[in-house]
């Protein structure tokens, strides 16, 4: 058997080598949570950790909030529906809300479409996720707001205190600051729904409303009430498939984002293959001299893919480190359910981690390997002649 330190000390005199396959590694372990951190960042985006008993309606026909208004009417006869459940105070837990998409300027001067949300009271208590970490909540009536941290951090007037101007006849003073367990709600602005209503002369209209049932046969009760009711002309969607049809939405991003993914990833794959497949074959001169020395071929073979294996490992390793960072990273992209901008943060789980990992390591040895078999099977003149 060849000694460990032969190996150890292989990588020491050969460093320049051994920091490119490093390197080349890194990359490939790199790229690939990248890409795939930020296909399930947005999947996660069109997502909520909400209440099984939660129900949207919407006007019937319409495909998300956007487009589904419809009366105040409609609306404050839905509340009246037995089944619904109560809050402490024994109002119905549910909401009425009007959404406007309003075009605001970033920080850095550009302008982008943002949701505008009128809501009530229970919106917050209908999010389970919903956390208001600065300042304080709005008061109805005063034109006040909250924004989500990165509405905050990226638009101008989104600070405490500051002033998000949409125009002369829709501006906000900003009072509080919120989180929302990641969600699209993280990408929004909170007004009250009266001055929602007013500032977009929209009296009388809401975008949805938010219920939740007091129990499963509530739940299936009302949903089937509202959906028979042909003057409602409403539709009542759980909330769970609500948002996976928001999801459906995004399907042009999230094949563009795994399409890239996957082929930036095969080619980094391919070059952690080509580096290692180098660095064996330049190599074949030393091999010959391990079989002069009378070392077996499977030592020699075992030798090398264990160099390999090392190499990969710490290129793996290293390029983990180096995505930690972006565990904080948010950036922007369009919605095109809603036709505004939605927020997604890169998320890392130990699946995208560990598929990462195992490839880095299959195509270094896969890379290792042929040039090695190739090295010991020749004739050990032979490869004492190779240069």
């Amino acid at each position: 058997m060849i000694p460990l330190k032969y190996n150890v000390r292989n990588l020491r005199v050969r460093w320049k080598t051994t920091l490119m396959t490093i390197l080349g590694t890194a990359l490939l372990v790199a790229s690939s949570c990248i890409l795939f951190g930020l296909v399930e960042g947005l999947e996660y985006s069109l997502k909520v950790s909400g209440d099984p008993l939660d129900l949207i309606v919407l006007r019937k026909g319409s495909s998300n909030e956007t487009t589904g208004g419809f009366e105040t009417s409609k609306a404050d006869q839905i509340l009246t529906l037995p089944g619904i459940q109560r809050d402490p105070s024994g109002a119905p837990l549910a909401a009425k809300e009007l959404l406007n998409i309003a075009n605001g300027e970033r920080a850095n001067g550009t302008r982008n479409n943002l949701i505008i949300r009128g809501v009530q009271p229970g919106s917050r208590d209908l999010r389970p996720d919903f956390k208001i970490v600065a300042g304080r909540d709005f008061v109805e009536g005063r034109g006040e707001c909250i924004v989500s941290k990165i509405v905050s951090r990226r638009y101008k007037g989104g600070q405490i205190g500051g002033l998000l101007y949409f125009g002369d006849k829709e501006q906000y003073r900003v009072v509080g600051i919120f989180t929302a367990g990641g969600s699209a709600a993280e990408s929004e602005v909170w007004a009250d729904l009266r001055d929602v209503e007013k500032n977009t002369g929209r009296d009388g209209s809401v975008s949805c409303v938010q219920i939740r049932a007091a129990s499963l046969p509530d739940y299936e009760k009302l949903q089937k009430t509202i959906n028979d009711d042909t003057q409602f002309k409403l539709e009542a969607k759980s909330e769970k498939a609500y948002f996976e049809d928001q999801s459906r939405m995004g399907l042009f991003l999230k094949a563009a984002g795994t399409l890239i993914a996957v082929l930036l990833t095969f080619g980094a794959m391919f070059a952690a293959a080509n580096t290692m497949f180098a660095a064996v074959s330049s190599r074949t001169r030393e091999i010959g001299t391990l079989r002069a020395l009378g070392f077996p071929q499977s030592d020699i073979l075992i030798s090398f893919l264990g160099e390999s294996f090392l190499l990969c490992a710490l290129g793996g390793a290293l390029g983990l480190l180096a995505t930690l960072p972006l565990n904080l990273l948010t950036i922007e992209t369009f919605n095109f359910g809603s036709f505004a901008s939605i927020s997604i943060s890169f998320r890392f789980g130990w699946t995208v981690a560990a598929v990462a990992m195992i490839m880095t390591v299959a195509m270094g040895l896969f890379g290792g390997m042929f040039p090695a078999l190739r090295a010991v099977r020749l004739e050990v003149i032979a490869a004492l002649r190779e240069l």
